[in-house]
């Protein structure tokens, strides 16, 4: 029996998901076993993944139900202890894997093992870098303020952990693995891998790119959340909102969408209306403003 199993949510991916199951095929740990789960693909994804002869790797196919569906349909086709997610357009460093085992198996108490990501174009090049947070052990609060871990092919997390927080929320789209770390954190500890082993790829079709979807289904992240926390972080939802809109007026004014002013504006205007620290940030506020200005001009 595999100690991990690696599963490969996969829709319409015949352009990329050859490269990411190389990403996998190249890692230094090899206990492993990759569940890709095409979720009612149109195209030749299954074509190119029955290509790659490699006995560790297993296709499931399944009519069209969404990402979360389709990660939580390949736990259940899993077998190892520990369960690893990369989505079919991203990568891996070579030792992800191993660093992140080696983590959880130093810190018997953590059930979840990150590392930083960076971003890639669609041809491979780093456009930037991503947050490059390191946090370890309870993580709960810094969690609901922030996503850390960035994007579901991150993390690796015990199975009976993720088994029991009820694994993804199958209604939630583009953001679901942002909820799962908040359900998992109220449970159980962290650990932190410094170094960039993930590479996201940006493309025009992801959720990333789509500013308005990922401020609806990041506010239904943010609800939920908060209508289950404590009492005693109840403070902090200002600031994950605060967070929230800061996050994407910087990614609309670093993309070239038309329009992009206006959208800018109003996620300025929504940040300084949850920002408690507001004073302290006026120089940000101010670049921020001349900003948005000169994209509407």
């Amino acid at each position: 029996m595999p100690i991990i199993s690696v599963i490969i949510p996969a829709y319409n991916a015949e352009k990329t998901i050859k490269k990411t199951i190389q990403s996998v095929l190249n890692q230094t740990f090899l206990d492993w076993e990759l569940i890709v789960v095409d979720d009612g693909s149109t195209d030749s994804t299954k074509e190119v993944v029955a290509e790659i002869k490699d006995n560790r790797i297993f296709l499931f196919s399944f009519p069209n139900a969404g990402v979360s569906a389709a990660r939580n349909r390949g736990v259940n086709k899993s077998s190892g202890e520990f369960l690893a997610f990369i989505d079919a357009d991203d990568l891996w460093t070579p030792d992800k894997l191993e660093l992140q085992l080696k983590a959880l198996q130093e810190h018997p108490k953590a059930a979840v093992a990150y590392s930083w990501t960076d971003y890639i174009d669609e041809s491979d090049q780093i456009i930037y870098s991503g947050r490059h947070i390191t946090l370890n052990g309870n993580i709960y609060e810094k969690l609901l303020v922030r996503y850390v871990l960035e994007n579901g092919s991150n993390f690796l997390i015990r199975k009976d952990a993720y088994l029991k927080v009820g694994g993804f929320d199958e209604s939630i789209f583009g953001v679901e693995d942002w909820d799962l770390s908040i359900r998992l954190s109220q449970l159980y500890k962290f650990v932190a891998i410094p170094k960039t082993q993930v590479l996201y790829r940006m493309s025009p079709h992801s959720i990333t790119s789509n500013f308005s979807k990922q401020e609806l289904e990041s506010l239904r992240v943010i609800e939920k959340a908060y209508s289950q926390a404590p009492q005693s972080v109840q403070y902090l939802k200002k600031e994950s909102l605060a967070d929230l809109y800061k996050y994407l007026l910087w990614k609309t004014l670093a993309g070239s969408k038309q329009h992009k002013g206006l959208q800018a504006i109003r996620y300025l205007w929504n940040y300084t209306q949850n920002e408690s620290h507001l004073l302290s940030q006026f120089p940000f506020v101010l670049k921020m403003s001349i900003k948005s200005l000169l994209a509407i001009i």
